[in-house]
């Protein structure tokens, strides 16, 4: 059963029941939440997530990145992040009028944010099913310690916000790829997944780069990087890096891609980013892409660039160069 069956069950026998009126806030849902057991006109979709941005107001929901006014009630699709869950609860808890509602699966944490909710307030007893829990309580109740702080400094001089990958420090495979970096990359760079904004900084080193695209999903990593680089070079965009489209074909593309929107490791998404560069890059472009040693990317590389090569690495990441994208020829 999924997180959407047991909301569905739970509004089914009434614990809790919605409010007969009013706007019904949904924090941070994905693609593959069905929502069907809310009154769509009535939903206010919250998430700094671009593409299930995209993809709830393709279906006609209201969407907004951060959550407005008051609410009836509020649905919290707890993410993965202690933090950023903590943060969603304090901020559903400090403005609805009605029930603030919890879901989330057993592998996220949701057993932990149930204790730690109990503690606080008087929650309900918890709806357990399919590897995963629902529970709701009274809005109002003491979360304030759990919103989110101003961006916080880490190491370098950059900041970061919990729940932003790579929130306590430089990641290492990205900082293993800017080291490895050739000087020389071309006027028009791209940076997909450009989180906080490191690679991107280590990238703008470089005098002969004339504009550097910081193309990134989450808004909160982008706003950090906004704050991270003050290069008039820097261009920034919220957008899904596999869809995004630049003015004009880019000289090179650096990337740390991601690899899971869960526990489990999910290649397909770093494949995506290789096929997007493939499509962005002029024809005589580069191609540089940091990932762990066991995600399968050669083939992908090797179908999309007629070049292909790994030019460095440790005994946990792999660096690899892809260059002369195929789609030009």
């Amino acid at each position: 059963m999924s997180a959407t069956s047991r909301l569905a069950l739970a509004l089914e026998v009434g614990a809790p029941a919605l409010p007969d009126g009013g706007d019904i806030a949904v924090f941070a849902p994905r693609m593959d939440t069905d929502l069907a057991a809310l009154p769509k006109d009535r939903c206010v979709l919250i998430t700094g997530f671009k593409p299930d941005f995209d993809h709830f107001e393709g279906l006609g929901f209201r969407c907004a990145t951060q959550a407005s006014g008051r609410f009836a009630a509020s649905v919290v699709f707890a993410p993965r992040a202690k933090a950023l869950a903590q943060a969603l609860i304090a901020t559903a808890s400090a403005d609805p009028d009605g029930p603030v509602i919890v879901d989330g699966g057993k592998t996220d944490g949701i057993e932990a944010l149930f204790k730690a909710c109990r503690k606080r307030t008087d929650v309900s007893s918890a709806l357990s099913k399919c590897h995963g829990k629902l529970f709701h309580f009274a809005a109002g109740a003491g979360f304030d310690d759990w919103a989110l702080s101003d961006p916080r400094p880490i190491d370098g001089g950059f900041v970061t916000k919990p729940g932003v990958f790579s929130a306590d420090g430089v990641d290492p495979a990205s900082r293993l790829l800017a080291d490895a970096l050739p000087q020389k990359l071309g006027g028009e760079v791209a940076d997909l997944g450009a989180g906080w904004g490191y690679l991107s900084a280590r990238i703008l080193e470089r005098q002969s780069v004339e504009a550097v695209h910081l193309v990134e999903a989450d808004r909160a990593a982008l706003d950090c990087a906004k704050v991270n680089i003050g290069d008039s070079r820097a261009r920034f965009h919220w957008a899904d890096a596999t869809r995004w489209q630049p003015e004009t074909l880019l000289d090179c593309i650096v990337t740390n891609p991601p690899f899971h929107t869960s526990r489990k490791a999910e290649p397909l998404i770093g494949q995506a980013f290789i096929a997007a560069a493939a499509r962005l890059l002029k024809p005589k472009g580069q191609l540089f892409l940091v990932a762990n040693r066991h995600l399968p990317y050669e083939s992908s590389l090797e179908h999309c660039f007629a070049e292909v090569g790994e030019f460095g690495g440790d005994t946990r990441f792999k660096l690899l160069r892809a260059a002369k994208p195929v789609r030009q020829r």
